[in-house]
């Protein structure tokens, strides 16, 4: 995620997994715990802190909001459980994809009806996706040089102006959920190229939900709580609860509630709040945030983290294992720049590995002495319950014995974004939350691009590398674009200036009741999936 497209001001200490957010406990509710959740109880409560600005789908992009959408809205692909690999059908039935990855034709379901019983039609798919490209809000990117239309009542083509192989996997988000238009339209919202001007909907988005997913909106609040009640006209496996409590609680809260049997989902604990817990069931697995250290590769900024071997004595001088100690039980070492669970990802092992005496004889060979050097990093923030600050101050001392003096700079987000973006950091200490699942996403960190450059790494720095990159983006068989995305980091892992470190655990609590507990990278936890 380009750090931070949803970040708000005031919610910047409650950015990610972990950290505490605005509220508290609201009282209690059936089930929880050890104990069950009956199908005539109907009722299931999640807690969470609130990363959440509106449920407008043109204007959503938070973790919160993408966990209630995805109950809310269909869109035309989606994923099952916790695998991101595959897109499957969701409201389109089936797509096809033209040889040159810039036209992608989907066929819709039929009979589908929204909540309010109007029918689904391609015309609704295409003003939803339209309105998320003109609104420009936070999610508009995704639709960015991609128009959608219609040549009748049950097809939707999307064609973008450049090779993008991304189509399917982006048009999973719940950011581009289909929206009844007529209803829309009628509460002021537009699809017009100046929507974002003149598109009035959010406030009726926010008060009525307006699609055809498994649940409705019945209240929504930014600080205490959303509840959702079951569609009847959902057109697919009727929802095992009849109403849905999303809760905004400080995860030491949600701890114990979930224990005390006052909810059934805690989303937001630690691998420290979870351990020992007993009683409840435990989803742990590796996030699909990526830490990660860059090493200036601009010689104007830094003659010394420029040095290819400075940069390789960084490399080896990183005692991974020892991150991993500190990140908690269910992180893994990231084995390169894509995370374990999306096509592409490298094989377990596949990362550098910590080796002292390498770590001293590329330095030596650096000719930079014993250099000392700057490493900045968001110091108000933590990310699936791991701070920054413990983070940095780990890969200093680790680094220290190689020889390489780093002095912490802790900053808040907003101050550091600003040296992180213009790329004017010697050594910075970051993360990268994927936009969409699709290993495309993580071209960003080729020379050139977006985070590439934010590592002074220029183009034409690696022209085999971005030759490669090149072709990954336009290429659509999935084996080919498999090994191509493969070669891309096991080239970076060698010769680049950014050294993937970890994927931090991502935990789900709940109670044994709960069936078909899963978590997954883009919308956390599928309460529609619940058993």
């Amino acid at each position: 995620m380009r750090l931070h497209r949803w970040l708000a001001p005031s919610c910047a200490a409650a950015l990610a997994v972990g950290l505490a957010a605005c509220g508290g406990s609201t009282g209690g509710s059936s089930g929880g715990g050890g104990g069950s959740t009956s199908a005539a109880s109907s009722s299931l409560v999640v807690e969470t802190s609130f990363v959440l600005k509106t449920l407008d789908p043109a204007r959503m992009f938070e973790p919160t909001g993408l966990m209630i959408d995805h109950t809310l809205y269909d869109t035309l692909l989606t994923y099952k459980g916790s695998d991101v690999t595959t897109p499957v059908p969701d409201l389109a039935t089936s797509y096809t994809a033209s040889a040159d990855a810039k036209t992608y034709t989907f066929k819709l379901r039929p009979g589908v009806e929204f909540a309010n019983g109007d029918p689904v039609t391609a015309a609704d798919v295409v003003f939803s996706l339209m309105r998320t490209k003109n609104v420009e809000g936070n999610p508009s990117f995704l639709m960015a040089d991609i128009t959608a239309t219609a040549p009748n009542a049950t097809t939707v083509v999307l064609t973008s102006t450049t090779p993008n192989t991304a189509i399917p996997a982006i048009v999973t988000n719940p950011a581009l959920g289909i929206v009844d238009a007529k209803k829309v339209q009628a509460a002021g919202g537009s699809d017009a190229a100046d929507a974002a001007k003149t598109d009035k909907a959010e406030t009726a988005l926010n008060t009525t939900s307006e699609g055809s997913g498994p649940y409705t909106l019945t209240s929504y609040s930014t600080t205490t709580q959303v509840v959702l009640t079951a569609n009847p006209k959902y057109w697919g496996p009727k929802p095992r609860y009849g109403k849905i409590v999303i809760r905004n609680v400080e995860a030491s809260v949600q701890k114990l509630d979930v224990l005390k049997g006052e909810s059934q989902i805690a989303v937001d604990l630690s691998p420290t709040q979870a351990q020992g817990m007993s009683g409840v069931q435990i989803v742990n697995g590796a996030s699909p945030n990526l830490f990660f250290l860059l090493s200036n590769d601009n010689p104007k900024i830094s003659k010394i983290t420029s040095n290819p071997k400075f940069q390789e004595a960084l490399r080896y001088g990183i005692n991974y294992p020892s991150l991993l100690q500190l990140a908690g039980k269910g992180a893994v070492q990231a084995a390169g720049i894509i995370p374990t669970m999306f096509l592409g990802s490298l094989p377990a092992g596949s990362g550098a590995s910590y080796d002292l005496a390498k770590a001293k004889a590329a330095l030596a060979a650096a000719g930079v002495g014993h250099p000392t050097l700057n490493l900045v990093y968001p110091s108000d923030i933590q990310v699936n319950g791991l701070s920054f600050g413990d983070l940095a101050a780990r890969i200093q001392q680790e680094l220290q014995q190689v020889g390489i003096n780093v002095k912490l700079q802790g900053q808040s987000i907003q101050v550091a974004l600003n040296s992180y973006r213009g790329g004017q950091e010697q050594l910075g200490l970051w993360y990268w939350g994927p936009d969409f699942p699709d290993p495309s996403d993580y071209l960003n960190f080729l020379p050139g691009a977006l985070v590439g450059l934010r590592a002074g790494w220029a183009k034409g720095s690696d022209p085999s590398l971005e030759t490669m990159g090149t072709k990954a983006a336009g290429t659509t068989d999935k084996a080919t674009r498999q090994s191509l995305y493969q070669q891309i980091q096991r080239s970076m892992n060698t010769t680049s200036p950014f050294m993937p470190l970890i994927q931090p655990a991502q935990i789900v609590v709940g109670a044994n009741a709960v069936k078909n507990l899963q978590s997954n990278a883009l919308w956390l936890v599928d309460l529609t999936e619940l058993g």
